[in-house]
């Protein structure tokens, strides 16, 4: 039996943009999915134990089986003459926004590799695990696979045209708080990147503004990250939040969560992943201010994780 792990990961700053060549900033969080994988006599079947958002599997589902054939492809294998067994869990619950398709995916990598006794390294073990985020995502920009793979906190950005990204691990003084909160809405990443790339072809002049706003916030964000200076990265995380609800990603239930974990004290807060619901995230250093903002979302009846940033042991 081959068994795997890929962590889960928020992004701090710079989803959407991303796609298009801008800097983005990702964390893997203590929260990982498993997966095991055992040759079968026929097909390829997926048992999903992960807990989440009702319906997240259900919705998911042809989209992973997608991704389980680009995988096997990518790793030299015919889809149509491999038969396994895949079960998913893990303390990662399936929330859209935490990257749980890329975590899952690095698992399941990870799991066949080990299985048929392939030597992959993690550069490659990302290589597949960046073909699988093809069939949620459509177009990805790879920062969530990288973050899934590697784990840590990594600046991302992918050079578009070219075959390699830059991927940078940062380091910081130590793990910080954080609280993901749920909106319950299992979002479409793919339709939420194919409705940027319409409106920025339709406003071209506005979106280059935005998008360039959002290079800037990275840049202070990845100086405020490495001096530890965590009133300042929420402070850059609001402004964040205030651009993607300009591309138009955000959703109202999003935002309301994002001004609860502010107003009970969060350093900042915003969307995290791909929008249009899925989960928000508010930066909450140390475990005092960590609980208030989890017990605040919880008692308006969402779900939420207690995790941290810049963890790089599954």
């Amino acid at each position: 039996m081959g068994r795997g792990s890929g962590f889960g990961k928020t992004i701090l700053f710079g989803e959407h943009f991303v796609v298009y060549g801008v800097p983005g900033i990702a964390s893997a969080v203590d929260s990982a999915a498993d997966a095991t994988v055992k040759k079968a006599v026929k097909g390829i079947t997926v048992t999903d134990e992960r807990t989440g958002a009702k319906g997240y599997a259900e919705k998911k589902k042809l989209q992973q089986l997608e991704s389980i054939e680009r995988m096997l492809k990518a790793m030299n294998m015919d889809p149509k003459k491999v038969a396994i067994d895949i079960w998913l869990g893990g303390n990662l619950p399936g929330f859209s926004g935490l990257g749980a398709s890329a975590a899952s995916s690095v698992a399941i990598a990870r799991a066949i590799a080990e299985e048929f006794d392939l030597d992959l390294r993690d550069e490659k073990i990302n290589d597949v695990a960046y073909e699988a985020e093809k069939a949620y995502a459509g177009n990805p920009s790879g920062i969530d696979n990288t973050a899934a793979t590697f784990g840590g906190l990594i600046w991302f950005k992918k050079n578009v045209g070219e075959d390699s990204n830059t991927i940078e691990q940062l380091s910081i003084r130590k793990p910080v708080e954080i609280v993901i909160g749920n909106t319950g809405i299992v979002a479409d990443t793919k339709a939420m990147v194919a409705g940027v790339g319409e409106r920025k072809k339709q406003n071209p002049e506005k979106y280059d503004s935005i998008f360039k706003q959002a290079e800037n916030l990275a840049h202070k964000g990845r100086k405020a990250l490495e001096e530890f200076d965590l009133q300042k990265v929420g402070e850059l995380m609001n402004e964040n939040h205030r651009l993607l609800q300009e591309i138009e990603v955000s959703c109202k239930e999003l935002d309301y969560l994002v001004e609860l974990a502010r107003d009970q004290g969060a350093f900042g807060a915003k969307m995290t992943g791909g929008g249009g619901g899925g989960c928000m995230l508010a930066l909450t250093h140390g475990k005092d201010i960590q609980e208030t903002v989890a017990s605040a979302i919880e008692n308006e009846g969402y779900k939420v994780l207690r995790t941290k940033i810049g963890v790089r042991k599954v």
